[in-house]
Order: structure tokens, then C-alpha cells, then sequence
């Protein structure tokens, strides 16, 4: 199991992108930069300064209000499931670069904000369903998606 572990830390954090494009970026940067984890001499290092933590955070923190908004569009158009791709893969690099696997991470990364918007956005159908309204369903996979993020990235990498 151990030998799997850095890809399915990165499928995990790919996976929390597809939920919150900017909530999986901005839990690695305060991961590094906590020193939960180092990044110090990889390619993915920038990710621990505290403007990367400013950056990300900000975002997220964006994101989870307007993903609130009757207006914001599906995550599946272009463009948002674009941007979760690349928050996926830059995350999922970042966790495969502790491990000295950045480039798998990446790929892992990529695959599980796939997974991560397909099956966020079919979860939270049902949940809206459920409740009748959409905003508890956004609120529980919040609450999801910030909860993984932490586990994945408190996971002693």
C-alpha cells in the first residue's frame, strides 16, 4: 500500500479540485508552508511561500462564495472544468513531488479533478434533489472538499 500512496494522495487532491477548483492549491501551499511537508528543492517549491498561501487562499476562499450564486456556471463547461484540470494536475504535482514523483502526481492529479467534477457535480444533483434547494448541498460539499483537502495534505507526506 505504501508503494501506491504518493498517487493516491495526488488522485485525492485532484479528486478535492474537481469539488473546489482553488481549494486543493491553496491546501497545499499552507501545507508546505506550515511544514506539514517540504518542497524545498523541487520544482513544485514555490508552492510553500506565503505568496502562493495569500494567492491561493484568497481564491478559494472567492470561490466558495460564488460557487453559491445561482448564476455561477456548471463546472463541467469549458472553462471551469479547464481551470480544475490544471488546479488538479498543479496540486497532484505538488503532492507527487514530495515523493520524488512529480510528474505521475500531476497525471494523478489531473485524473482525479476529472473524477472529482463528474462525480462532485452528480453527488450534489442528488443532494439538491434531496433538500429541494441547491444551497445545502453546496454547503455540505464544502465541507467535503475543505475536509479532504486538510486530511490529504495533514497526511503525513
Amino acid at each position: 500500500m505504501d508503494a501506491y500512496l504518493p498517487y493516491l494522495l495526488a488522485l485525492g487532491i485532484g479528486f478535492i479540485a474537481g469539488l473546489r477548483a482553488m481549494t486543493a492549491p491553496a491546501a497545499v501551499a499552507w501545507g508546505a508552508w506550515l511544514g506539514w511537508f517540504s518542497l524545498a528543492g523541487t520544482a513544485m517549491a514555490f508552492m510553500g511561500s506565503i505568496i502562493a498561501v495569500i494567492i491561493f487562499s484568497l481564491l478559494a476562499f472567492f470561490e466558495l462564495i460564488t460557487d453559491q450564486l445561482p448564476s455561477t456556471p456548471s463546472r463541467k463547461v469549458p472553462v471551469q472544468f479547464i481551470a480544475r484540470l490544471i488546479m488538479g494536475g498543479l496540486s497532484g504535482a505538488a503532492v507527487g513531488a514530495v515523493f520524488g514523483v512529480t510528474l505521475a502526481g500531476m497525471a494523478c492529479g489531473v485524473a482525479g479533478a476529472v473524477l472529482g467534477t463528474y462525480i462532485g457535480a452528480a453527488f450534489r444533483a442528488a443532494l439538491a434533489k434531496a433538500f429541494r434547494k441547491d444551497l445545502p448541498a453546496a454547503l455540505i460539499e464544502d465541507v467535503i472538499a475543505l475536509g479532504g483537502a486538510f486530511l490529504i495534505v495533514h497526511h503525513h507526506l
